[in-house]
């Protein structure tokens, strides 16, 4: 029998700014360890350390700009884009844009804070 998530848990944020982290899957609110997603809702002018996780991350943008910085420059993200972002890649996350951002992170295996690796 499939099994119903009726809400997502908020989880707190890394940043600058506060962030909303609805989580629907994961070590959190599933109690899972195989991936995790969760609706992100950052503000504009956010951004967070930056980190080289143990897991993938694949993001899915609903709304506005994300900007994904890598040691080789970085990308904008649009609305209707995806970006993949490989573990053991150093990456920083930011919404540059005044509107801030919307977008959907799922992340193989779930995301952990212990296995982020954020930057000092």
């Amino acid at each position: 029998m499939p099994i119903l998530i009726s809400s997502p848990v908020i989880v707190k944020a890394a940043g600058n700014k506060p962030k909303i982290i609805e989580e629907y899957a994961g070590r959190v609110n599933t109690k899972t360890e195989k991936v995790s997603i969760a609706k992100m809702k950052s503000p504009g002018g956010w951004i967070e350390p930056g980190q080289t996780p143990e897991f993938d991350e694949y993001t899915i943008l609903l709304k506005g700009k994300l900007r994904v910085t890598s040691k080789d420059g970085f990308l904008d993200v649009i609305e209707g884009q995806a970006v993949l972002a490989a573990k053991g890649e150093w990456v920083q996350y930011s919404t540059p844009e005044a509107e801030g951002a919307e977008y959907i992170a799922v992340c193989l295996p779930a995301f952990s804070p212990d296995i982020v690796h954020r930057d000092e």
